[in-house]
């Protein structure tokens, strides 16, 4: 059974840092590049940022890029991205899934708020 598990959103100020993580499956974790994706209220979902299984990572939003970085942490097959100087437009619910040709099914997401 496919592993797809997101947490570390929460309710942060505008400026703040946050870190999610996104446990997966171990053979998913080995053999395909996983991205982050958001999806805010009345929008489509997005890929933002993506890492290859070696370990190659890319920022593919311009809208987070210098402020979002996405790693592997092996030790627990899982993928985090690192969101720092958060925004209000920044709000939205974030997923984990393969970065090309996603599963159809998807976790539950967290969300991430950020407001004053």
């Amino acid at each position: 059974q496919v592993q797809l598990v997101e947490s570390g959103g929460g309710l942060v100020q505008p400026g703040e840092s946050l870190t999610l993580s996104c446990a997966i499956s171990e053979s998913i974790f080995k053999d395909k590049a996983i991205g982050w994706y958001r999806q805010a209220p009345g929008s489509q979902r997005e890929l933002i940022a993506l890492i290859t299984p070696g370990g190659t990572a890319t920022i593919t939003s311009a809208a987070v890029r210098g402020r979002f970085t996405i790693a592997r942490d092996r030790a627990k097959t899982s993928v985090l991205l690192q969101m720092n100087t958060l925004k209000p437009e920044d709000t939205a619910t974030y997923y984990c899934n393969k970065a090309t040709m996603p599963f159809n099914f998807w976790g539950q997401g967290t969300q991430v708020t950020v407001s004053l």
